[in-house]
C-alpha cells in the first residue's frame, strides 16, 4: 500500500532518468516512505531496480530482504541494505 501511495516505482524510474544509480534511487524511495509515515517500523517495503546499463540496486526498511542475480551462469544471493539495523 505504501508503495502505491508514494508511486514508488515511478519515482525510482524518474530518479534514474535524472542520473541517479539504481541503488541511489531505491534508497531515496524508501527514505521518502519513512519520512512520510510515522508507523514505518510496522511494515516492510523493499525495492529492486535495474537500469539500461544492467546496473542493479535494492533497498528496504528492515533487514532480511534479498534479491538473486544471475550473471555468467551463476546465481548469487544479494542481501539488500536496510534503513534500520534490526
Amino acid at each position: 500500500e505504501e508503495i502505491m501511495k508514494t508511486v514508488g516505482s515511478f519515482l525510482i524510474v524518474e530518479l534514474m532518468r535524472q542520473g541517479k544509480t539504481p541503488q541511489e534511487a531505491c534508497e531515496e524511495a524508501v527514505q521518502r516512505i519513512i519520512s512520510r509515515n510515522k508507523n514505518f517500523k510496522n511494515f516492510q517495503v523493499a525495492y529492486i531496480a535495474l537500469n539500461k546499463k544492467g546496473e542493479t540496486g535494492s533497498y528496504c526498511i528492515h533487514p532480511g530482504f534479498a534479491m538473486m542475480q544471475y550473471k555468467d551462469g551463476i546465481n548469487t544471493r544479494i542481501t539488500s541494505a536496510a534503513a534500520l539495523d534490526s
